[in-house]
């Protein structure tokens, strides 16, 4: 569910007396999202459920019906327990004009706070707390109006869509994705969402300068975080099992990431995974940690959708890149990932579809340790732009070697 949200003038000098007591004005009714599309959601007949074969439509429709007697069998035991919901709120991002907001409603007991670092398999675990109440405030000012949309998928701002309330509502698997319709300066800012009963949670919210011309959208599994995805049984160990404190950083990357930083100091970097939001706070530590430049995280939701099921790598991607390509018009991208989840085709699908608008393109190529098995040896370096792209694409096992190639090739073309 999408919603949008726009405060107005009346609206904050009455919040500003008091009006954040969760009180409604007028008898209005909070709003419930409802279902909206994307264009890949719709134009992708491979990924609809309904066009599968009868075999895989018969185990999505089995899957996605246990996991709603999971939701609310897990729903029922919380409540007997005593747990009451909290919010677990996300990093977002804006444009000066809107901005981006995520959180996730969720049961937990009376004493558990936000924005833990946890282990992946207590974060897959989180019961949500569907169709809870949340009021939204940006820098201590009350977020009012509400667009309703869908989570997950691309949903443009659609001003005729706004309906008055104080609050939003989360939608059935406790996800409450907004856009928020502010004019703020860049930088950061801080969000503040409250649900009964619980002190206010906070996340950051960058805005992106609005004459920022060179953004960069990572990858982070195997790109940023060792996470040996193309191994299922290494990935699935290290998401669930490993301690989030010792996962390990691809060797010499945060020194490529900063030199691009130093080189574009104004550009932000999106990291853009496949992993769940389950386990957003554990990835933003660990990128706090290793010294990676600060930036919003894009994740997926894996809970079943009922017609495509759980989206895969290459659609997730997709759809947040061309939320971004709509956000930011002027501005042109550096895509970074690896060999190892359909990064260079993906990112050659993104090129072609966005003529213009990507500077470079950067693969790490796992090594066999990465893959589980041995691999036939790679050339690394550059490869030319070719007819079909026209966007060059570079090579590297590690940080120093996309380092040494891509930034002679940055600083020439920028400088």
């Amino acid at each position: 569910m999408v919603e949008t949200t726009r405060e107005h003038n009346h609206d904050r000098e009455h919040n500003h007396d008091g009006g954040n007591d969760g009180t409604r004005h007028n008898g209005e009714r909070p709003i419930i999202a409802q279902p909206a599309t994307s264009n890949f959601e719709t134009a992708s007949r491979r990924e609809r459920t309904d066009f599968k074969p009868f075999g895989v439509r018969v185990m999505r429709h089995s899957i996605t019906r246990a996991f709603g007697l999971w939701s609310m069998s897990a729903t029922a035991v919380a409540r007997r327990l005593g747990w009451f919901p909290r919010v677990e709120p996300y990093v977002g991002y804006g444009t000066g004009a809107y901005s981006r907001l995520i959180c996730r409603t969720v049961y937990a007991p009376v004493r558990r706070t936000a924005g833990l670092v946890m282990r992946g398999i207590r974060a897959a675990f989180m019961v949500p707390a569907a169709e809870t109440q949340v009021r939204i405030s940006i820098d201590d000012i009350p977020l009012r109006t509400v667009q309703v949309g869908d989570s997950e998928l691309f949903d443009a701002v659609d001003a005729s869509r706004e309906q008055s309330s104080e609050f939003a509502v989360s939608d059935s698997q406790g996800y409450l994705d907004l856009v928020a319709e502010r004019e703020l300066t860049p930088g950061k800012h801080d969000v503040s969402y409250i649900v009964d009963g619980r002190h206010p949670v906070h996340s950051q919210l960058y805005t992106i300068p609005a004459d920022a011309k060179v953004g960069i959208i990572s990858d982070i599994d195997d790109t940023v975080m060792v996470t040996q995805v193309p191994t299922l049984w290494r990935a699935v160990f290290n998401m669930l099992f490993l301690d989030p404190r010792k996962r390990m950083s691809v060797p010499s990357m945060s020194v490529f990431y900063s030199k691009l930083r130093e080189l574009f100091p104004d550009a932000p970097f999106f990291y853009l995974s496949t992993s769940p939001w389950n386990v957003e706070s554990s990835i933003r530590h660990f990128i706090e940690y290793h010294g990676f430049p600060e930036g919003p995280l894009l994740l997926r939701d894996l809970d079943p959708r009922p017609k495509t099921f759980i989206p895969t790598g290459v659609q997730h991607k997709l759809e947040f890149v061309e939320q971004l390509m709509a956000d930011f018009p002027e501005m042109r991208f550096i895509l970074l990932g690896d060999d190892g989840q359909k990064d260079p085709t993906t990112y050659s699908t993104i090129a072609q579809r966005y003529k213009g608008r990507v500077i470079a393109i950067g693969i790490r190529q796992l090594g066999p340790t990465d893959m589980g098995r041995s691999l036939p040896q790679r050339v690394t370096g550059v490869v030319p732009p070719s007819p079909e792209i026209d966007v060059p694409v570079f090579y590297g096992p590690n940080g120093v070697n996309l380092m040494n190639t891509m930034m002679p090739y940055l600083k020439n073309l920028f400088h």
